[in-house]
């Protein structure tokens, strides 16, 4: 089995004006994400994701150069299958032969930013072609899924205080889901208004509903340590990316302030960023994109880190059908897995993109067991959403 090509076509999906939200990215107007093709010259297709952006709106061009003609350029002609070993070739580029030689890496510049993005979603389709070839869902590659179904929590949460009650209540009930996550920070002008919203949501809500606060590192770290100080007495299951990632030894130093545990790791890349955020003893639990941090290659190393050091693994999927379905595959078969993120914005790429849809029944998502990543890409979508130059 040879590669064939490796392709990738940007898909820009519009959110009508009434399904819109703002947040301290703007306001929402678009779902952007960069869908990758890996066909296989035996002709199995193997389907991943890449993100330019950690918000929902992003520019894909440059992205979908560097998966088609610099990483798709080393690996065209090699066995899909072996899937470690075409990690470390995109990885280190015209020095791999030197790393897979000596057994540590030898990259150049593109150690973060957008290579390791499309290293993330040719990895993910190279996963896919694996499973279909065989016939096995992913999970059944890493080892087997630990659980059937896996608890989901709704995440959204952008009204002010007036409506985030509302707001979280009818995300809560389009699932019945027991936790929900809303946004807080710096989109909220102020520090008192995160707070009154926070406490607005757990009067309204009540003490049996967990909620997540996600502050997108928009709080300095004071803000951040009286952010926790105020709404000590709401029960707030996690606070994610309370500072800036820029900044890990302020963010342990907001986590070595409060009881309320520490979430972060959306926007980081590889293995070694999620090391340096252990070695700070910044954070409670980690949250690796797939479509950013390395693909499911990467991300089953960065769970094996979170084991080791008895932290909790809760992947960051927000994004297209492709990225929840590879964090569905890792979170089925990590130790350290506990919950899942489930969107309740207006986004297409998850609904749409793929003609099996995930569905929350009871709080509860079911791993699936179909071959590969397990979905269809639905390309009368992809033909209607892809930007051409």
């Amino acid at each position: 089995m040879k590669i064939k090509s490796v392709t990738a076509d940007w898909l820009h999906a519009p959110i009508p004006e009434d399904r819109q939200h703002s947040t301290d990215f703007g306001r929402i107007k678009s779902f952007d994400t960069t869908l990758v093709r890996v066909e296989t010259e035996c002709g199995i297709v193997g389907h991943g994701e890449a993100r330019a952006a950690l918000s929902s709106s992003s520019t894909n061009f440059a992205l979908n150069t560097v998966i088609e003609e610099e990483l798709g350029s080393l690996i065209i002609g090699e066995d899909p299958r072996r899937i470690s070993r075409l990690w470390d070739v995109m990885y280190n580029g015209s020095r791999a032969q030197l790393a897979l030689d000596r057994g540590h890496v030898f990259p150049d510049l593109g150690r973060r930013g957008l290579r390791i993005c499309g290293i993330s979603g040719i990895d993910i389709a190279l996963w896919d072609i694996l499973g279909q070839s065989l016939g096995v869902p992913i999970h059944q590659l890493l080892g087997g899924k630990r659980h059937e179904r896996m608890p989901a929590y709704a995440s959204g949460g952008w009204a002010p205080v007036d409506g985030i009650v509302e707001e979280l209540q009818r995300f809560l009930d389009s699932g019945n889901f027991k936790a929900v996550k809303m946004r807080v920070g710096a989109g909220d002008g102020t520090l008192a208004h995160s707070v009154a919203r926070v406490q607005a949501a757990r009067e309204g809500l009540g003490p049996d509903i967990d909620i997540m606060c996600d502050a997108h590192g928009t709080f300095s770290v004071v803000e951040a340590k009286r952010f926790c100080d105020q709404v000590r007495d709401c029960r707030i299951a996690w606070f994610e990316e309370p500072v800036t990632a820029d900044n890990k030894r302020g963010m342990a130093e907001v986590r070595a302030s409060t009881d309320i545990p520490i979430a972060t790791g959306e926007s980081e890349f590889t293995r070694f960023d999620f090391r340096d955020l252990i070695e700070c003893r910044a954070a409670d639990i980690l949250q690796p994109d797939l479509s950013i941090a390395g693909g499911i290659t990467e991300t089953m190393r960065i769970e094996a880190l979170c084991s080791a050091w008895q932290l909790r693994f809760a992947a960051h999927i927000w994004g297209g059908a492709t990225t929840f379905a590879a964090g569905l595959h890792a979170s089925a078969v990590a130790s350290s897995a506990f919950i899942l993120e489930y969107s309740l914005g207006a986004n297409p790429m998850l609904h749409q993109l793929a003609k099996e849809d995930f569905t929350v029944s009871d709080g509860y998502i079911e791993i699936p067991d179909r071959p590969g990543l397990g979905v269809t890409i639905d390309e009368d979508f992809v033909r209607e959403y892809r930007v051409t130059r």
